[in-house]
């Protein structure tokens, strides 16, 4: 089929080999590519039970089959390994640049195995591929070794995958970065990448990425286009204020969280708000490859220049700290990106940090840094630099807030499932959004199955955040749908836009594949249960799929969401009967066969 390269790249970093392998087509039609294709060589290919940090894991570099195409945002790729954080799949997603250029040097996947004995990179300039030392990187920021890998390559049109000092010191939520500031930022891919004595992966292609029907394509991608330039969301919105225009949204609905969860109202949230950043900070919109969107803010502060925050990185830093200092904002957010850190992560671990301090669970003498205390910016960036680099008490918090709270005997103030921080969203008035949440395969994330759209936003109709009727049914298929986008190599904010009719005909125009809406649903079905067969065979329980004991039982304080809870426990046997699993949860052997996965 068109639109895939036909080629992974396989490289041995124990015996410092480098090897191309035919893609196996018959894996790329059932799970179309990205996501659910790196799942199945995953699955195939890494024991469940391995040391997400020993050299038996692997790392799946996947790109879809419209990455690196004229398709709008088709800049995407996943990162597809096990979680040293949570124990699950990881499966993390980033944009820029970085993915498309590997599609033109003729490679729809990168295969990382084994531990190097040395920090080294990989160069890859289309079919030349070397493995080379790094250690004069080591320690290294993000950008400086960004700058440092570019020049000795000696092309400035290389693309540059990379970690910093995070993920070289293995913290539980380190990122992986390319093209400086996207980041494939969740579950602690970067500590696997540092694991292996891994820096980065630099590319140069100058091939070209075919379409199976032209004209088809040329007609269906226009329609995109149009649909997404004339929608309110994609093309107004995000334009103007970036993901940050939902900070105000989400706080007039009564669902920001604060200080730790403990409230859901941020009376000065407009102080650190999209309209504020674009007002004060903005230096200009910046897009990723093919994207009309241009969601990314330039932004400058201190004289430093930098990309971001983004809405849940202001969230994380502003109200979840109780801090309204934008400034502090944006350099905590550029640390992060310097340093190569998940910023949900690394924020909210920050304010569990911050409610241990108050209670008393951490004491004054046991800090080496700014007091850990609600509303100071002075110590969301102070501390964020301290995890960055593992030093003193942050090199604790740097492993994340489940391991942090449950070290000083009060796990239930990790707000996280699954090991994985919550993200900006209090689910006590979202209850879609708690149930994927809760039931999410790498924890708790918000882009498996992005419940704020009909719930909040009214996309693509508007339900009601508090009634439980149909959630189980919308979750699943906002879950199947986004796996079905994260496989074909574009970005989940179309869908605010377009529909599953749409991604079938770009898919179908460009591969020349014949599917139907259905069958690509199905798909995304697949790749969703397969993930779940390998959480279970990980010894990740289906006890798990649970949300902190505070959003089930205290109920929000104040604000427009005043005295919700989260009613999981009715919500979890409709999902499970939805899903077609056992009353258990765990997936039927008549499910399994159903979607060829027995």
């Amino acid at each position: 089929m068109a639109g895939y390269c036909g080629n992974i790249l396989r490289i041995n970093l124990t015996t410092r080999t480098v090897d191309t392998q035919p893609l196996d087509m018959a894996l790329a039609r059932k799970f179309v590519g990205g996501r659910g294709l790196g799942t199945s060589y995953f699955q195939k290919e890494v024991d469940p039970n391995v040391d997400a940090l020993g050299p038996d894991n692997k790392m799946f570099f996947t790109t879809g089959p419209l990455t690196g195409t004229t398709a709008p945002t088709s800049g995407r790729y996943m990162v597809v390994t096990k979680s040293p954080l949570s124990g699950t799949i990881a499966s993390s997603n980033s944009g820029g640049f970085w993915a498309a250029e590997l599609k033109r040097a003729g490679f729809d996947m990168i295969i990382v195995e084994g531990r190097a004995d040395r920090p080294c990179s990989i160069s890859i300039r289309n079919s030349e591929v070397h493995i080379e030392d790094a250690e004069t990187c080591w320690g290294k920021t993000v950008t400086e070794t960004t700058d440092a890998l570019l020049e000795a390559f000696g092309d400035p049109k290389a693309r540059v995958l990379a970690i910093g000092p995070a993920g070289e010191k293995q913290s539980m939520i380190a990122a992986i970065m390319n093209d400086r500031y996207r980041a494939a930022g969740r579950s602690g891919v970067g500590a696997v990448m540092g694991s292996k004595n891994l820096k980065a992966i630099v590319v140069r292609g100058t091939g070209k990425v075919d379409s199976g029907q032209p004209d088809q394509t040329k007609e269906v991608l226009a329609r995109m286009r149009k649909k997404i330039a004339e929608h309110d969301v994609t093309g107004k919105g995000l334009p103007a204020y970036g993901t940050a225009v939902l900070v105000n949204v989400i706080n007039e609905h009564g669902v920001y969280p604060t200080k730790n969860f403990q409230q859901a109202y941020f009376e000065t949230a407009d102080k650190v708000s999209g309209e504020t950043l674009a007002e004060e900070y903005l230096v200009k919109n910046v897009a990723c490859y093919a994207c009309p969107i241009t969601c990314g803010r330039r932004c400058v502060v201190d004289g430093q220049e930098g990309e971001g925050p983004e809405y849940e990185t202001l969230w994380c830093y502003s109200a979840s700290c109780g801090v309204d200092d934008l400034p502090s904002v944006i350099r905590a957010n550029n640390l992060c990106n310097d340093y190569g850190l998940d910023t949900i992560s690394a924020g909210a671990t920050i304010a569990c940090a911050m409610e241990l301090f108050e209670k008393g669970f951490i004491k004054p003498d046991e800090i080496d840094g700014p007091p850990l205390k609600f509303g100071s910016g002075e110590a969301i960036v102070e501390w964020t630099r301290k995890m960055g680099c593992h030093e003193g008490f942050g090199a604790e918090l740097a492993q994340g807030s489940a391991r942090l709270a449950a070290k000083y005997g009060a796990p239930e103030l990790s707000m996280s499932s699954k090991k994985l921080e919550l993200p900006a969203y209090d689910p006590r008035g979202i209850q879609g959004h708690g149930l994927q949440y809760a039931t999410s395969n790498r924890g708790g994330c918000h882009v498996r199955g992005y419940m704020i759209a009909p719930e909040i936003l009214g996309i693509p109709e508007k339900l009601d955040p508090l009634s439980l009727e149909g959630k189980a049914t919308w979750t699943k298929i906002f879950q199947d749908l986004t796996a079905v986008i994260d496989s074909l190599g574009l970005c989940l904010f179309t869908s605010f836009a377009l529909g599953a009719e749409d991604y079938r005909d770009m898919y179908s125009a460009i591969t020349g594949a014949d599917i139907t809406t259905e069958d690509l649903l199905k798909t995304g079905e697949r790749i969703w249960n397969l993930e779940r067969v390998f959480n279970l065979n990980a010894g990740v329980d289906p006890g798990e799929d649970k949300l902190p004991k505070r959003l089930l039982e205290e109920p929000i304080p104040e604000g427009p969401s005043k005295g919700q809870v989260h009613r999981l426990g009715e919500l979890l046997p409709q999902y499970y009967q939805e899903r077609g699993w056992s009353a258990e949860g765990r997936p039927t052997e008549a499910k399994l066969a159903e979607l060829a996965l027995a």
